[in-house]
């Protein structure tokens, strides 16, 4: 019923700065559920091992959401009249579980000498542990009966519906001034998520959740492109083997002549009901581009 993708591609900047890539992505297919993940390490001065916390990041998101549908039936009906308390003890759990992660990963590897030099001794003490590993997390989980999601920090969440609607149910989530964003690292990490659920409707159902990394949505000069995007991806998700290649090479291209920053993208989605939406799919792109048209000539502003 389910399927999915996800990637991480290196930015451009980070190829000329011999940095790492410090974005990780990952999803998760079973019978009962599909969840897209993508986390976005921060990689500030302090944040040092960022790429380390997105990778535990979108483990320990993955982990999280397996467990709490380790009886499908039970969670699906309890979560739409308690989702409110579920998505938060879901948060809760996510950051317990990446804070084990940390602890363990610090352990097993203390602090280098390469890592030290840019502080001082004081300076480095100061530091907690888990802003070595700082990083933002997004999250879309679909299952049969509703569809919901989870967000600290920056980047962007696109949900796709069969009638080819496109929606960001949680807007854009900017960084604050002077590079300042929610990080799962927070001692209040827990209070700075942001959520959503939609539950099961009659008249429109999501058939795919995208999640991405910021790098992704500052690379259009609007909403409506980058959304418009997502429509034309879901669209071509039939074949799903050979058009991520071309997802691939699209978003290296997106990096090194847009943000030059990391770029991850995640994808779930339920492959009966899109294959058999991709007329209404392929009807909406082409309305989509007619509109893009319209916006650039000046004729109209949708």
């Amino acid at each position: 019923m389910f399927n999915g993708f996800s990637r991480s591609v290196k930015g451009a900047s980070h190829d000329r700065s011999g940095l790492v890539c410090q974005d990780s992505s990952s999803h998760e297919i079973s019978e009962s559920f599909a969840v897209a993940v993508v986390a976005d390490g921060h990689g500030s001065k302090k944040h040092f091992r960022s790429n380390m916390g997105s990778k535990f990041a979108v483990e320990a998101t993955v982990e999280t959401i397996s467990r709490f549908f380790a009886d499908p039936e039970e969670f699906e009906a309890n979560f739409p009249k308690n989702h409110k308390s579920i998505i938060k003890n879901i948060q809760k759990q996510i950051i317990t579980i990446w804070n084990a992660k940390v602890n363990e990963h610090f352990k097993d590897n203390p602090v280098t000498a390469v890592e030290k030099r840019p502080f001082t001794p004081d300076e480095l003490a100061a530091i907690p542990v888990e802003s070595y590993y700082g990083t933002t997390l997004i999250a879309a989980v679909l299952c049969k009966e509703f569809t919901f999601g989870v967000q600290i920090g920056d980047g962007s969440l696109v949900l796709v519906y069969d009638n080819g609607e496109t929606t960001m149910p949680m807007g854009y989530e900017e960084a604050n001034p002077a590079n300042i964003t929610a990080s799962i690292c927070n001692q209040n990490a827990s209070s700075m998520f942001e959520s959503f659920y939609i539950p099961k409707n009659d008249k429109k159902k999501v058939i795919a959740a995208f999640a991405s990394t910021d790098g992704l949505y500052t690379s259009f000069g609007s909403d409506y492109d980058f959304l418009d995007y997502h429509t034309l991806i879901a669209s071509q998700l039939v074949n799903i083997d050979a058009f991520q290649e071309i997802v691939v090479k699209n978003l290296i291209k997106r990096s090194h002549f847009g943000t030059e920053d990391d770029i991850s993208l995640s994808c779930v989605f339920d492959a009966e009901t899109l294959e058999a939406q991709i007329p209404v799919l392929k009807q909406k792109v082409a309305e989509n581009k007619k509109s893009a048209q319209d916006r650039r000539s000046g004729l109209s502003h949708r």
